[in-house]
Formats: C-alpha cells, sequence, structure tokens
C-alpha cells in the first residue's frame, strides 16, 4: 500500500471447472497521507480480549452448489461492524477478496496491536487471513506470516512509512500461492512471499525487480499501493503507483514465477495524483479503478479507464463514484454467480483519518456496467444479496453454557468508558447455578491511561445496577486492544434463574476511553422486555436505562437449574475457541479458555490440572499478552 489513500481490485478465482463469471467486489482499504499525516481524531477499535490468540480452524470446503448471501454493507447513517466466527470484529484492511479450493479469502493490514502510521515506536501488526463459505461468515485463520521479528518491525512499524496491502496469486505451475505487500525499506517498494497453502505461513524470497523505479535509493517513496492480476491465459499482472512521478499508475507483466517483474511494462497510465489501482478482466476489455484523487484514509472517488491489453493503450479516466460509498476504493475481485461471472469492488471504509485503522470497516458490492461496457455510477445499498455459484451456509462457533447473548449483528462501535462515564448492560440468568464467564465487546482508542474494570452487580427492572459490586475484574490497557474484541472475565458467582444481573464497564482513565458495540434494535430480549442497557454519566452515582440498546455481550453459566417456562435466547453470537475443560473448585466447576486468569492472576492454559475461578469480590488482573 502507498503512503496515500488506496484502492485495489480484488480478485475472486473460480476454478476452470466452473464455468461461470466473475463478481467484482469493491473494497475500500486505509489509505495512508502522502505528504502529511492526517490528524489522529477517531475511536479506534480496541481488541480487549481475555488474552485469547485466534488460531486457524477446521472449515468445510462448500459444495460446488449456488448458494445466496447478503452482504451488509451499511446500516442507514452507520457502518456496522463485522464480526468473524468468534465474535471478534474482522481485522483485515486494504488487501483483497481472493476464490482459493472452494473458499473466500478476505486478505488484509491488521492494526489491532496499536499500529498508527507515522507514530515513532508504534508496532507494525502484520497481515492476516480469513476464510468464509459465504462472504458473510469469516473464520480468523491467523497472520500470512510472523511480522513480530526485529527484522519485519524495523521495515514496518510506527517509524517507517509502513507495510500494506497484502495481494495472493496463484502459481498453477509452481503449486504455491505468490504474496505481494507493499513496503518502503527498499527501491522497488515490494517483497514478496509465497506459501503452499492460501492462509500460510509465507516464507520471503529475494525481492522482486521492476521497471519502474528499480534503482531508486531504498527506503524512499519510490512505489505504492498495488493490485496483482491473473489473466485467463495463466499471465500476471502487477500494477502499482509511482511516487516518484507525483502518483501515476504503472502496469507490469510478471515473469513465469509470479516473483517478479518481466520489464514489460507500461507507464503513466494515469496523470498523478492517483493510488490504490484494482486491474480486472471483462470480455475483452481490461479496467482499471484507482482512488481519484489520492488522500491518506480519506473518502474519495473512484475513476475507471479501459484498454484491450493490460499494457494499453488506456482510455481517458471517467469518474464513477465521488465518494466510494464513505471510503476508498481497495480492490475488485472476480466471483462466480450462478448467472455468471461478477465483478465485486471492495472500499475501505475509514475511520476519519485516524493514524490507527482498527475501526474501519468495509463496503463490498457488485459492479454494473452499460450495454456498451462503461461502468454504471456506483448506488451505495445497505445490503447485496449475491447469488454465489460456489457456496454454503456458514455459522458462529457455538459457546458451551451458552446462558444470555446479544448475538453479532447490526452493532456500532463508539467509545466514551472513562472517568465518570460508565455503560451497563443487564441480563436475566436463565438458570440457576455459577456464571462462568461474563464476555464484554471493547477496544480502546487514544491510549487510555488506567485500567478497564468490569463489574457485576445484581440489577432492577428499570435496568439499573444495585448494591455493592459481586465481582470486579480489571484489565490493563495493553491487554485491550484496537478493534473490537470480547473479553472475557470470569466471575464464578452464583446466579439464580429469572433474576437480573448488570454487567458494568469502567474506567478512571482520564486520557483516552474503552469502546463498547451497541445495537439499537433490542436483539437481547427477556420475558418480551429488549435492550437491557443503562449509562452513567457520574461515575455511577445512577444509571439511566437507553431504550432498546443492547450492548455486545455474552454469559456463560454452569447450571443447576433452568428456569421454568423460559428460553434461553437464540445463540448467534461467539465462541471462546477453545474445548471445554471443567475443573473442580469447591461446589462449582469452571470452564478454561485461552487466556483466562485465577484469583491471583495467573494465566490459565486450557490443559491446566486445576483452575479456579474468581470468587466474589476478588480483584485481579489480566497480565498484558504477548504480540
Amino acid at each position: 500500500m502507498s503512503t496515500h489513500s488506496n484502492g485495489s481490485i480484488v480478485k475472486i478465482r473460480i476454478p476452470p471447472a466452473i464455468d461461470t463469471g466473475p463478481i467484482i467486489f469493491v473494497l475500500m482499504h486505509h489509505p495512508r497521507p502522502r505528504f502529511s499525516a492526517p490528524p489522529f481524531s477517531i475511536p479506534l477499535l480496541a481488541t480487549v480480549l481475555s488474552c485469547s490468540v485466534s488460531f486457524p480452524r477446521a472449515q468445510s470446503i462448500p459444495s460446488a452448489s449456488p448458494y445466496t448471501t447478503t452482504l451488509v454493507n451499511l446500516k442507514g447513517f452507520q457502518q456496522p461492524t463485522r464480526f468473524d466466527t468468534r465474535g471478534e470484529a474482522v481485522d483485515a484492511h486494504d488487501g483483497e477478496i481472493a476464490f482459493f479450493g472452494g473458499l473466500y479469502y478476505l486478505y488484509g493490514t491488521s492494526y489491532d496491536c496499536g499500529f498508527r502510521w507515522g507514530l515513532p515506536g508504534a508496532p507494525f501488526c502484520g497481515f492476516k487471513a480469513y476464510s468464509s463459505p459465504d462472504l458473510a461468515h469469516w473464520t480468523d485463520r491467523g497472520k500470512l506470516f510472523d511480522a513480530s521479528t526485529a527484522a519485519w518491525q524495523k521495515s514496518c512499524d510506527g517509524n517507517s512509512y509502513g507495510c500494506y496491502r497484502p495481494h495472493v496469486l496463484y502459481n498453477q505451475a509452481a503449486k504455491e500461492y505468490v504474496l505481494w505487500i507493499n513496503v518502503y525499506d527498499n527501491s522497488t517498494g515490494f517483497h514478496v512471499l509465497t506459501a503452499k497453502d492460501p492462509a500460510g505461513p509465507f516464507t520471503e524470497v529475494a525481492d522482486p525487480k521492476l521497471a519502474v523505479n528499480n534503482t531508486a535509493p531504498a527506503a524512499g517513496l519510490n512505489n505504492g499501493d498495488h493490485d496483482t492480476f491473473l489473466d485467463e491465459d495463466g499471465t500476471a499482472y502487477i500494477a502499482y503507483t509511482d511516487w516518484r512521478t507525483g502518483g501515476r499508475i504503472a502496469i507490469e507483466k510478471l515473469d513465469a514465477s509470479f516473483r517478479s517483474g518481466s520489464g514489460s511494462h507500461v507507464e503513466g497510465v494515469t496523470p498523478g495524483s492517483t493510488e490504490a489501482p484494482a486491474l480486472f478482466r471483462r470480455g475483452s476489455l481490461y479496467y482499471l479503478t484507482y482512488s481519484d484523487p489520492n488522500c491518506g484514509y480519506c473518502a474519495t472517488g473512484t475513476s475507471y479507464r479501459t484498454a484491450p491489453s493490460p499494457l494499453g493503450p488506456w482510455s481517458a479516466g471517467k469518474p464513477f463514484s465521488s465518494k466510494s460509498c464513505g471510503g476508498q476504493p481497495s480492490f475488485v475481485s472476480s466471483i462466480a454467480l450462478a448467472s455468471g461471472p461478477a465483478l465485486i469492488y471492495g472500499s475501505d471504509l475509514w475511520n476519519n483519518q485516524a493514524k490507527n485503522e482498527a475501526l474501519a470497516n468495509y463496503y463490498w458490492a457488485p459492479l454494473s456496467f452499460k450495454p456498451d461496457g462503461s461502468l454504471d455510477t456506483l448506488v451505495c445499498r445497505d445490503n447485496e444479496t449475491l447469488d454465489l455459484a460456489v457456496g454454503e451456509a456458514g455459522s458462529q462457533l457455538p459457546i458451551p453454557d451458552l446462558d444470555a447473548t446479544a448475538g453479532v449483528d447490526g452493532f456500532t462501535g463508539h467509545c466514551d468508558i472513562k472517568a465518570g462515564i460508565q455503560r451497563a448492560q443487564t441480563f436475566t440468568a436463565t438458570r440457576t447455578g455459577t456464571l462462568t464467564s461474563v464476555a464484554f465487546t471493547t477496544f480502546q482508542n487514544g491510549l487510555p491511561d488506567a485500567a478497564l474494570q468490569i463489574e457485576i452487580h445484581a440489577a432492577n427492572a428499570s435496568f439499573q445496577p444495585v448494591g455493592d459490586a459481586l465481582s470486579t475484574t480489571a484489565i490493563e490497557p495493553g491487554s485491550i486492544g484496537w478493534s473490537a474484541r470480547r473479553i472475557t472475565v470470569k466471575p464464578g458467582i452464583p446466579v439464580v434463574a429469572g433474576s437480573r444481573y448488570a454487567l458494568v464497564a469502567k474506567s478512571a482513565a482520564a486520557q483516552g476511553c474503552y469502546g463498547l458495540e451497541y445495537n439499537d434494535t433490542a436483539p437481547y430480549r427477556v420475558d418480551g422486555v429488549g435492550g437491557g442497557e443503562a449509562y452513567s454519566n457520574n461515575g455511577g452515582g445512577s444509571f439511566a436505562a437507553e431504550a432498546k440498546r443492547t450492548l455486545k455481550f455474552e454469559t456463560t453459566v454452569r447450571s443447576t437449574t433452568a428456569l421454568r417456562g423460559g428460553s434461553r435466547p437464540a445463540w448467534d453470537g461467539t465462541a471462546d475457541g477453545a474445548a471445554e475443560k471443567p475443573r473442580p473448585q469447591g461446589n462449582v466447576k469452571v470452564t478454561v479458555f485461552p487466556g483466562d486468569v485465577d484469583a491471583k492472576g495467573s494465566r490459565l492454559p486450557p490443559d491446566a490440572p486445576t483452575a479456579g475461578a474468581a470468587k466474589a469480590g476478588v480483584r485481579y488482573r489480566i497480565p498484558s499478552p504477548e504480540r
């Protein structure tokens, strides 16, 4: 990715045996400012977790049969957060969607660890992959390679221009996946890595050679935002931004290995001040979309050009979206629909030019064309329905002993938990037993200078916490990420079926804040009453219920008695991602997941011989995770 706003084409490849046409998705990515850093002004999604690590999970390959899926992009004027199958916010930006081996893959740059463009000392978070059978349920497949090494941190952390825009090609002859990433530590502006699996791990190979800026001074603004494209005849190309000429796009044919340029190229496809190219084909005509103009982490326009060949001659540019649906173009991917090929346009919905873009969302929708091949003006709809040629229904991962949940759909992030402001979410136990866990989805923004505290209280029928805390847990800022994630605490307290309780999130932070995910359509309901959220602006002195608002949460109860006549709320939520392991402690059992801590603050591995849940009133801290 370049230091400018960035848009690239995402390509989803369909196996030759499937006679369907491509679908184009446009994904907006987070552009970085070319000449000046944007002001850091937006709340970032911080990952608050029980310090659990996301591991790749087995995922079934969809059968080669049609499946209808819905892409949820907008919710009126709001941008709903996309959550993965564990209930964590999807954290992959400025990349692409691709189709390999019967699954859809999303590649992108991660921001959860706290990377901030242009901020010395900010760590590089690496690149992530997600896979999905339906473009709606995304399983976290982990990092594409280990980016925590000293070498990668030196190349990509906040002291540098950063590293961006992962794009993956499959080389049929070599039987390997080839990853191109944009960097600023060499002359060409790219590193290349290869793997035998689309999710990696990828291993770096020799630096590529390109026709443009190949001998430019290293570690400068040479080549930026790029896209890779595989033509129908097996020839691969790269489109990239030439910053030495002020942001003109160049296109170059790759060699047979896809690991380097061939020298055959065309320069100056655009006149300058552009970036984020996406190269794709429709019939016999080639298209190049791009951010017009370039701008770091901005909402920009998208323009396009056409040519009879990837190397031109290219037509004059034409705009087809003035605001790219609120973001910046990132990719166009070819996906097979039941009716034929489609091109999916992707746009990164940046978080108001924040230096950390963990809270950025996505807009994905098929492009439409006029009879003469020109692009229709992009219409930004809340939802898009696609009849996929290959796909099947995905699902959230189950949670053992789930008792209450708000699900994962329709939530939007907001950050205001700090000194003086508290949030409460009430819930009703449907079973008598032990409250083994409470998960609250949160994130950090603005470097909060105090811990987040999660308390469990009794609650009244007006959704207000009452009495002293039954359990208190303090989570240090270093254990809370920048994208929205579940932080799980283990109260280990008795609860009674039919009784109301409140999760209270608060902090003494004078700087920064902790976030929440909220939904104002009351997705959590018990006995016909929905919502359950309350707000305090006087440090917890009083709480006022906010109608129909629900915060994203879930609870688990190891039950002895179920609530008579009551039903457990339908679950469409998340999973802690570990096998259930009952551990004796007194008269209760607890379930141990990665990242759990005992009452002394010691981390409990899932295979621990014993484990204790925090008892009522016990204060303990979750140690900072290794990043």
